[in-house]
């Protein structure tokens, strides 16, 4: 059968238990009896649904050990989670030709083996040979021996919710307990701190130096001295391999409670061997019990032990600011790879670069635009940085570069001269087999390579500076045309620079703002004026970025630099009005205020 996410999940909360094939039990033993005895039937069993049998755990008057699961009572019990009866299964339109029906039985009763998180595990059930009706005590008395089997089952696996390393509850217990204390203090103020011992990259580092081993005694110390600053009604969780929580005394005042947090952590990072290879952070999260969700409860507070760390503090409160922030930029990552698969969401547009001293379009930038389905238009300043840290960074660029050559081609056509300019991210630089792909395309769409300029930043290039160097210099053997985007941002210098096989340095539009101002523009004419002559020295072609007004424009043309882009020539346009726009401006010396002085 088609398994649902629901089945998948109630599967693995039942596979969690360990129970399954487990051996014969009296604790459950007893309960199948006392039910028989209630109902007076020979036949009772705990009945486990698993994915194509039923199994049971104990059985009164049954020979075998498991049946089918596809005609089974107990298996629709599991399901839907209640209680089934059934006078005289041959009187039922589906049950008349099950197993069990056709074994002699005429009657059923089943109650749900129901976990804490609403999965239904089985039943235990009751069976007898002749039809018969249940009275409302004897299904009462059911549902309590079923309760009574959960429990049972719960206990059994109650060594599967204390940590083996700190021995502490782990995260099991602590949603259970959690739902304990919500179910006694429901509307309550509590607060839960979180304390996380080191950054992941941390752990990392001291595993590969000082074994696996260093970090179980790290954890084993942290539990210990946890459990002793704790007053005695207080109760620590290891809830994941370097992190705790535990809840605060009730009606206790925030701002003394994290000036005492952090004069505690503190004062363990001074006396810690560790204190040099780990950073210590905790998290704090006021919540009213019963309106916050248990797991949430948890990320609240991880999200607030991350921000103590980037805030460089010791103790930090959950911020539902930042907590909306980055689950908007959780839900742009899960959306992006759907927006890939359609055609609706993702389109190119073009914004024009023009010839400085003419004012001719010589082609365009290709930039990217998404239009959610639920967020509306979102930025490509937000999702762009946020992709190209994952594994779709390398379908986007395909994408991207098989659209534009593909509209380029049809430009072409039409009569279209200039080039297109096309973004990479750092990620591109470091796939073998970058640019065989971008020949590949090329011949697909019969584009000749020096048609397109590959755009990629210093910050990418300096990543992983001998995989860039490889990869744009087989992009260039191939012909096609580099440039050095964002000019001015990075690190590196124009004396390292030459060493890369690039033909255009743009440069970045922070220092376009002030540069045609009489107040502020002296420091910045200088730069510019420098990286333009520099470029010009080792051979580069210079364009401006973010160039809005004619002042600006007319300063860059005394400073001779070749190409710019910006609002004042055209914004980003969709491919149709840019093609009308190329051909509405072939160029005019008399308009450059170079000509005009």
């Amino acid at each position: 059968m088609t398994k649902t996410v629901h089945e998948e999940a109630r599967l693995d909360a039942l596979l969690q238990l360990n129970i399954l094939d487990s051996p014969a039990s009296e604790s459950f033993d007893r309960i199948t009896r006392m039910a028989s005895q209630i109902f007076g039937l020979p036949v009772s069993a705990i009945s486990l649904t698993d994915e194509d049998r039923q199994w049971f755990k104990s059985r009164v008057g049954v020979e075998h050990t498991e049946l089918d699961r596809s005609s089974a009572p107990c298996s629709e019990v599991a399901e839907t989670t209640r209680p089934l009866v059934i006078p005289d299964l041959l009187d039922h339109p589906f049950y008349k030709t099950s197993q069990l029906a056709l074994s002699g039985t005429r009657f059923y009763a089943g109650a749900p083996l129901t976990t804490r998180d609403g999965f239904g595990l089985g039943s235990l059930c009751v069976t007898g040979t002749e039809p018969r009706t249940v009275t409302a005590d004897e299904m009462a008395a059911l549902r309590d021996l079923a309760a009574m089997t959960m429990s049972q089952i719960e206990l059994q696996h109650a060594f599967g919710r204390i940590d083996p390393i700190s021995g502490l509850p782990n995260r099991r217990q602590f949603l259970d307990d959690l739902d304990d204390l919500t179910r006694d203090h429901g509307g309550e103020r509590r607060l839960l701190v979180m304390l996380d011992l080191a950054r992941t990259d941390q752990i990392d580092n001291m595993t590969r130096v000082l074994g696996s081993e260093h970090v179980v005694d790290m954890v084993k110390v942290a539990a210990l001295q946890l459990r002793d600053a704790l007053a005695e009604n207080r109760r620590a969780y290891h809830v994941a391999a370097t992190q705790f929580v535990f809840f605060a005394e009730p009606d206790v005042e925030d701002d003394a409670y994290v000036a005492l947090l952090t004069e505690k952590v503190e004062q363990c990072s001074r006396t810690s061997t560790l204190r040099f290879s780990t950073t210590g952070a905790v998290g704090v999260v006021p919540i009213i019990l019963g309106m916050v969700e248990p797991t949430d409860v948890l990320r609240f507070a991880h999200g607030a032990a991350q921000d103590a760390r980037t805030l460089e503090t010791t103790v930090s409160f959950f911020s539902s600011a930042n907590d909306t922030v980055h689950r908007r930029r959780y839900d742009l990552l899960r959306d992006f790879e759907a927006a890939l698969a359609t055609d609706d969401q993702l389109r190119l547009v073009y914004q024009p670069r023009v010839n400085l001293t003419c004012r001719r379009c010589l082609g365009a930038e290709v930039l990217l635009r998404w239009n959610h389905p639920i967020l509306g238009e979102v930025s490509p300043a937000e999702f762009i940085p946020l992709i190209e840290q994952t594994s779709h960074a390398k379908p986007l660029t395909q994408w991207v570069v098989d659209r534009a050559l593909e509209q380029l081609g049809g430009w072409i056509t039409d009569g279209f001269t200039g080039n297109l300019s096309i973004n990479l991210s750092a990620n591109n630089l470091e796939e073998p087999d970058f640019a065989a792909r971008i020949q590949l395309l090329l011949l697909k769409h019969r584009i000749r390579a020096d048609r397109i300029e590959l755009e990629v930043t210093e910050s990418a290039i300096m990543r992983n500076v001998a995989q860039a160097r490889e990869q744009l210099a087989a992009l260039r053997a191939a012909g096609v045309r580099l440039a050095i985007d964002d000019f001015g941002t990075g690190y590196s210098s124009l004396a390292y620079l030459q060493q890369l096989p690039v033909d255009v340095v743009k440069i970045d539009q922070s220092f376009m703002r002030d540069l045609d101002s009489t107040l502020n523009g002296g420091d910045e004419q200088t730069l510019v004026r420098t990286m333009i002559r520099l470029s010009h020295e080792l051979g580069y072609r210079v364009v401006a970025e973010g160039v809005e007004t004619e002042g600006v424009a007319a300063c860059l043309s005394t400073m001779e630099c070749d190409e710019a882009q910006g609002f004042l020539f055209a914004r980003p346009m969709p491919a149709a009005q840019f093609l009308e726009w190329f051909m509405a401006h072939p160029g005019d010396a008399a308009s450059t205020p170079r000509a005009a002085a």
